[in-house]
């Protein structure tokens, strides 16, 4: 049952009942080349109600690349796994922008961080965020797995398999898998449809390796669309955006 403020939700059929979204933190930079733009954040923010609003539980794992990368800064330098720790932090100040614009719009949002941090937000227990999803509640995963050495795709993976979500959907820049980046390849292929295999097999960086493999041993589909496109996320879980969906 949905508590106070988060009625209104219709209920209309849709193939997936509970879903996770990874959002990368540089789809929050809209035009800047660095940081949060609150109406880009808005938007996807948007986003997410229409498909909350259609009555599907949704859960979001966020990046952290518009603010820190610990693979960059470990190029430059510094210990792999400090640089690691910051970027999750990044990814918390990251959950709280989306979920502070989410509320706005009426979305109970709770923010659950791998790394315990209870002045901000709540700690990660598995049963506690199921709980939060048939409450209605919108659920953004934060900091990662909470460990370094890992991705925040795998993170997504890993809540996806958690949650017993029925699709991870991977938002990105472009509106699909491509053989090459298609913004410097212009005869990269799109692909309609891939395996798991396909993608491990061609290297397709699409997410990472373990991501992928967390997603293929517990048979959850992955599908990859733009972020960009306003209503997008509806739209792909109604089946009616361009998307890659990936399956066994």
């Amino acid at each position: 049952m949905a508590e106070s403020g988060e009625s209104g939700r219709s209920g209309e059929a849709i193939p997936y009942r509970r879903v996770l979204i990874k959002i990368s933190g540089e789809a929050l930079m809209g035009p800047q080349s660095f940081g949060i733009d609150l109406a880009t954040v808005d938007r996807i923010a948007q986003d997410v109600k229409d498909a909350w609003s259609e009555g599907v539980e949704v859960a979001a794992v966020i990046g952290g690349g518009n603010i820190f990368r610990g693979l960059s800064a470990a190029a430059k330098g510094m210990e792999r796994a400090t640089g690691d720790y910051v970027g999750m932090l990044a990814t918390v100040m990251n959950a709280l922008t989306l979920q502070n614009s989410l509320e706005r719009i009426g979305v109970n949002t709770r923010v659950v961080s791998a790394i315990p941090m209870t002045t901000v937000c709540e700690p990660y227990v598995r049963r506690r965020a199921i709980r939060h999803l048939e409450k209605g509640r919108v659920v953004i995963f934060a900091a990662g797995t909470g460990n370094p050495f890992f991705t925040t795709d795998t993170a997504a993976a890993l809540r996806a398999a958690e949650m017993g979500c029925d699709c991870l959907l991977k938002a990105t820049q472009v509106d699909g898998v491509y053989s090459a980046d298609p913004k410097k390849v212009a005869t990269a292929e799109r692909f309609e449809k891939l395996t798991y295999l396909d993608v491990l097999s061609r290297d397709l960086k699409v997410m990472d390796a373990a991501a992928v493999t967390l997603a293929r041993e517990n048979n959850i589909p992955i599908v990859v669309f733009s972020i960009h496109e306003p209503g997008s996320f509806l739209r792909v879980l109604k089946g009616a955006a361009q998307a890659t969906i990936i399956t066994a």
